[in-house]
């Protein structure tokens, strides 16, 4: 079976920024699994994996406007650290959570004071060219379930 819209595709990965560092993989867990046509993940990731089975291997390579974007310095802000959500004492380089209307978001901190806290909103990777190296390791229907909640359920992916 080949990845196309509905079906589940699990795959291991790593992740490299533009230097070769290893930024992050999943091969020492279990496979990542996603729903294919429900922009579970980066758009151009997706396209690029459209039409392979399992056993395929695929390196490619997004610029940051394919991946999470340019860094952009306007979306650094000053908050009250009432709305962030973490644990212990709250220090620069933390990743912690930004209550907002639309719900929580991962925020980088950058400057801690008294009642507030300088964030930075952009992805941690935006601004970096991403070097992904995937192997497929299953490719199957999704169930009317994973269609319905427009995400993968079970190993590897949301659990409810």
């Amino acid at each position: 079976m080949k990845i196309s819209n509905q079906t589940v595709a699990s795959f291991h990965y790593t992740l490299r920024n533009s230097s070769g560092e290893d930024l992050e993989t999943s091969r020492d867990g279990e496979a990542t699994a996603y729903l294919h046509g429900a922009n579970n993940i980066i758009p151009a990731l997706e396209t690029a994996l459209e039409g392979l089975e399992a056993g395929a291997h695929l390196e490619i390579t997004l610029t940051p406007e394919q991946a999470y974007g340019e860094r952009r310095e306007d979306r650094v802000q000053k908050v009250p650290v009432k709305h962030l959500v973490y644990r212990g004492a709250l220090k620069p380089g933390m990743t912690v959570q930004l209550n907002t209307a639309e719900g929580r978001h991962p925020v980088t901190v950058t400057k801690v004071g008294r009642h507030s806290a300088e964030i930075d909103t952009n992805h941690p990777l935006a601004g970096q060219t991403l070097i992904f190296d995937i192997d497929i390791v299953e490719v199957r229907a999704a169930t009317p379930e994973e269609i319905t909640h427009g995400h993968a359920h079970g190993v590897g992916g949301h659990h409810h």
